[in-house]
């Protein structure tokens, strides 16, 4: 193993994963995580019904609640937490199971090595499984990373949530986007800065338990593509009028 991982202490890292409902997801998990890794694994309740927020802290992991349901907005609360923490990396990861813990060493190499300041996992590599990734979820995350490579130069192939990035980066690119535009805003914001993006394709899985919230129904995919889209045109505009 590299020696940037073999020395964790001398970086404190976090572990965010916002969750809605996934209490059944959590308990697969929550224990696939590599302790030695992080210093916190965050979950934060995004308002569920279910038993998430006692699944979570019953398996050691720090459970904040964000009432306000929206995906930026739990993202933005895990932040918030993990920086409260002492956290000088975060690390973004879904809560449906299909995002692998065994990816997580790879996500930071790059990070802890100073190669990169904003690391990205693509889902549609030939490592992730078959069906993974809907077609109508494919499609729209196809044609928004088209739009940020032809942008911006900053040649990826998907807008996924598995991410990572030093704390102090992200409070800088001062986010707004508190719902499913919020990785779209990200990785405009950073390529804008001039950031060092790496892509690493993932052992993407298929959802452990349930049914996706977003890509599991046509609404769903509805209203996840629109957020992501009009966040999208929205940046390109002010990149065209930045420079008029």
């Amino acid at each position: 193993m590299n020696s940037a991982i073999d020395s964790p202490k001398t970086h404190s890292i976090a572990l965010v994963i916002p969750a809605w409902n996934e209490a059944d997801a959590l308990r697969q998990l929550l224990p696939e995580i590599p302790p030695h890794l992080v210093q916190w694994v965050v979950v934060v309740d995004n308002n569920s019904t279910d038993a998430t927020a006692q699944v979570a802290r019953a398996q050691g992991a720090v459970v904040v609640s964000e009432l306000q349901r929206g995906y930026g907005r739990a993202c933005w609360r895990g932040v918030q937490t993990a920086s409260e923490l002492g956290a000088d990396l975060v690390v973004f990861m879904d809560g449906d199971g299909s995002d692998n813990p065994a990816d997580l060493s790879r996500m930071l190499e790059p990070l802890l090595s100073e190669q990169a300041d904003f690391v990205i996992g693509s889902r549609v590599g030939p490592q992730a499984e078959a069906g993974a990734v809907p077609p109508q979820a494919r499609l729209g995350n196809w044609l928004i990373s088209r739009m940020v490579s032809h942008l911006y130069g900053v040649h990826i192939h998907d807008i996924g949530s598995f991410r990572a990035l030093r704390v102090e980066m992200l409070k800088a690119l001062q986010m707004q986007e508190m719902t499913f535009g919020w990785p779209v805003e990200m990785l405009v914001k950073a390529a804008r800065s001039r950031y060092r993006i790496v892509e690493l394709p993932l052992r993407y899985r298929c959802r452990s338990h349930g049914h996706s919230k977003v890509s599991g129904t046509l609404w769903g995919s509805i209203r996840a593509a629109n957020a992501m889209l009009s966040t999208m045109v929205r940046y390109a505009r002010k990149r065209e009028l930045r420079y008029v």
